[in-house]
């Protein structure tokens, strides 16, 4: 190996390479930051699962409230 060899050897490993590498794992790490359309289409179905829960949960609550009104004192709330 001559001098110029060693010497662009060098400047691509301590220029060109951090570049490199740096490019390349910010890029992965913007992909992976997106959800994808599964991930969205999954936590859009759990959302409206979870609303829908909710306002059964308080129609649950409002007919006890109605039928046995100290069940909230019994169930410790």
């Amino acid at each position: 190996m001559s001098g110029g060899e060693v010497f662009l050897g060098l400047i691509f490993l301590v220029v060109v390479a951090p570049i490199w590498i740096f490019a390349h794992y910010s890029t992965r790490w913007r992909a992976a930051r997106m959800l994808s359309k599964d991930d969205e289409r999954a936590l859009a179905e759990i959302w409206d699962s979870t609303r829908r829960m909710e306002a059964r949960i308080e129609n649950l609550e409002r007919i006890l409230d109605a039928q046995a009104p100290g069940w909230r004192r019994m169930a410790g709330e």
